[in-house]
């Protein structure tokens, strides 16, 4: 193995050089506290930045083995660790070293949600931090100099200021560690205690704004926010491992309607209910609301492509007999593109829908009777979902969150109604029966009483081609909402949870390798799913890439299948 002072002296020696001559410094370092490797050298200032690795033994590290004894912790410790390098990075590197990336350093270390991530990893042997370096130059000439300082003076403190337990504010650190572990305590409670959500007192639910995830605060302090108090017939309380009697509401299994005023909270709290899947950092107002880790938003996606679907339960009888059993379509309706949500949803095994009336097709959603009556049953096709979502609870077991503050017809069919008032809940299931009671519904009810069959599909290997010009692979991330996949654009924004970039970038690399190793083996589309979350589960994203990547975070299988599905080269076998 080189050492640091090998480097030093190729960084001397091609100082003044051709960009090119950056390749001789590819290899692995000893320094003094850590080992440095470097994997891959860019080919220009402005090209994708150089890809480095570094490694401490724990012995020198010094983490003590209880801060990482179970997942939870593990994934908690890595989080906090990539967020300290992060930070000092911030605090301590210089970016104006030159042309195009000269001069950064940069890191995958997470918004507000917590991750497990490729860029740090820690085990009882070692730290390892995986991050990007822009080797510096003027025009096409390496400056050496400056690569010097990057690698000899800047590296080393930012290092030292955050993978050395002895360096880090260690009350901080164990707070982060059991949040997480107190966040994942309650998500395993939630189905023995028959809950589909959790949403602890004192919570902060709103957000900053639509495209800023954090509290809702201003100078630091929480503004017009009122925290969240549980209705004293939803109280639920719960005994964390760190945190100790924790009590809140807790939203049991079956159809539970969100109702209230506009602007109350009621989508609000849906949204907190939708990212309760992922554990969040200490400050963030949602540590302690969790939420079935199967939970689906759904919504309509007018435009999407649909590919063989069983729509039936909610659509038959359409014009000049268009198949439904096997239904596909280019660019699907509203209700078309929400009935196929749901589907396929449930095809990977969700066991709570999210659904909000805002973002729903209203004909999907209710007719009423004086539409029934001009349009009768034999000319319309659609049997809305207020007819189907009692059968869904009872038939497969699926619960249902529901935002519906304009038709009060799933009142006879909810098991819970809460009422937002000024983002106060209320459980009005009393008084929203005694409603139904008074005033009868005069619409026709479907008469079909099973919520249908559902079909597994098997994806066609065919379907993916990653390849695009001379690059046989060549997948990449445009951001949260788009992969690149060879010469397909999969559009996802109508994929609300997905929390990060590097989450995203991942379901590219891993409907790669769905497709490489189950597509053509497995029966269905959810058993391929199954493995390959069991397969990343077992040997990390390393059996995706020989390369190490450095900036992918786990999906949920849910979000993976729904790549696929809105593939539009996608062929159902």
């Amino acid at each position: 193995m080189a050492s640091d002072k090998d480097l030093k002296t190729t960084l001397q020696r091609i100082d003044g050089r051709g960009y090119k001559a950056y390749q001789d410094i590819r290899g692995t370092y000893r320094f003094p506290e850590y080992t440095l490797i470097i994997d891959h050298v860019q080919g220009d200032p402005f090209a994708s930045p150089s890809k480095v690795r570094l490694q401490i033994d724990q012995s020198r590290a010094g983490f003590p083995e209880k801060l990482f004894a179970n997942k939870p912790r593990r994934i908690a410790l890595q989080d906090f660790l990539a967020r300290s390098f992060s930070r000092a990075i911030k605090q301590i590197a210089r970016l104006n070293r030159g042309i195009g990336k000269s001069g950064l350093i940069a890191i995958d270390s997470g918004r507000q949600e917590v991750l497990e991530r490729t860029s740090i990893s820690v085990t009882s042997q070692r730290v390892e931090a995986r991050f990007f370096m822009g080797l510096p130059a003027r025009g096409r000439t390496i400056l050496g100099r400056e690569a010097g300082e990057m690698f000899f003076n800047e590296l080393p403190r930012i290092v030292k200021g955050s993978l050395f337990f002895i360096s880090l504010q260690q009350k901080v650190l164990l707070a982060h560690i059991q949040v997480v572990e107190d966040y994942a305590d309650i998500s395993r409670q939630l189905k023995e205690k028959g809950l589909a959500t959790f949403i602890a007192n004192d919570s902060i639910l709103p957000r900053h704004s639509g495209v800023d995830d954090r509290a809702l605060i201003e100078g630091g302090e929480v503004k017009k926010v009122v925290s969240f108090t549980s209705p004293e017939k939803l109280k639920v309380e719960f005994c964390l491992p760190n945190r100790g009697r924790t009590i809140g509401m807790g939203i049991p299994q079956g159809v539970t309607l969100i109702v209230g005023g506009g602007f109350h909270g009621k989508s609000t709290l849906l949204n907190a209910i939708g990212m309760g899947v992922y554990p969040h950092i200490p400050g963030d107002g949602r540590e302690y609301i969790a939420a079935d880790p199967s939970a689906v938003k759904i919504r309509a996606e007018d435009g999407r492509r649909v590919e063989k679907v069983n729509i039936s339960p909610f659509i038959n009888n359409l014009p000049f007999k268009k198949d439904t059993v096997r239904f596909s379509t280019d660019n699907a309706s509203g209700s078309t593109s929400q009935a196929a949500n749901i589907i396929e949803a449930l095809e990977a095994e969700s066991r709570l829908l999210l659904v909000d009336e805002d973002t729903s097709a209203t004909n999907f959603m209710i007719r009423d009777a004086r539409m029934q009556e001009l349009v009768v049953k034999e000319k319309e096709p659609i049997t809305p979902f207020v007819d189907k979502v009692r059968s869904l609870f009872t038939n497969y077991g699926v619960s249902t969150i529901l935002v519906a503050g304009g038709s009060g017809e799933y009142f006879e069919v909810a098991d819970t109604i809460i009422m937002m008032d000024e983002f106060i809940p209320r459980d009005v299931t009393r008084e929203a029966r005694e409603i139904a009671g008074r005033y009868q519904t005069t619409r026709t009810k479907d008469k079909d009483t099973h919520f249908g069959t559902l079909t597994p599909r098997s994806p066609s290997p065919a379907s993916f081609n990653p390849s695009r010009g001379k690059r046989e692979v060549k997948i990449a991330a445009r951001g949260l909402k788009q992969i690149l996949f060879g010469k397909t654009s999969i559009d996802l924004s109508a994929i609300e949870q997905l929390a990060d970039p590097a989450q995203t970038r991942a379901i590219g690399e891993l409907i790669h390798y769905y497709s490489s190793k189950y597509a053509a083996r497995e029966k269905n589309l959810t058993e391929g799913l199954i493995k390959l979350m069991d397969d990343l589960e077992k040997e990390g994203f390393d059996l995706i890439s020989t390369f190490r990547p450095a900036d992918l975070a786990v999906p949920r299988l849910f979000e993976v299948a729904a790549a696929i599905n809105r593939m539009r080269t996608l062929k159902i076998q």
